[in-house]
Parts: structure tokens; C-alpha cells; sequence
């Protein structure tokens, strides 16, 4: 076995990312989770398990999308 092959459960990966990637990235993992069906559940609680690394549903509704991609501060 290679040295350079990342291991079952090992992190493979950090990134950081802007709350407009955040809400993109949330958005996009609870579509994919919505859509699996039961014989994909492996996959399932893969998209799961990561879903629950990231903040919650409320933290990310409040995230205003077309104010973070106009950069503005205010309303």
C-alpha cells in the first residue's frame, strides 16, 4: 500500500470557504441527499455526515445570498 493514499476515515481534505460558497455548498448537499433513494444509502449517510459538519438550517437560511455576492455590508 502506498504512503501517499489517504486512509479510511482519515481527513482527506480542509476548505475554507466565503458564506455565499457556504450557502451553495449546504444548498447543493441537501438536494443530493433529498434525492438518494433507499438504494443509496451508503451514500446517503456519507452526504449526511458532512451535512452535519456544517451549520444549521437556520444559520444558513440567515446567510443573504445576493448581499454576499454584491459584497456589501449592509441591507
Amino acid at each position: 500500500m502506498s504512503d501517499d493514499l489517504i486512509r479510511p476515515g482519515e481527513t482527506a481534505y480542509r476548505l475554507e470557504l466565503t458564506a455565499a460558497q457556504l450557502k451553495i455548498v449546504h444548498t447543493a448537499l441537501k438536494a443530493l441527499f433529498d434525492d438518494l433513494g433507499h438504494e443509496e444509502h451508503d451514500v446517503k449517510e456519507v452526504v449526511a455526515s458532512v451535512l452535519s459538519k456544517l451549520p444549521g438550517e437556520h444559520e444558513i437560511r440567515a446567510i443573504d445570498l445576493n448581499r454576499e455576492l454584491r459584497g456589501t455590508a449592509g441591507g
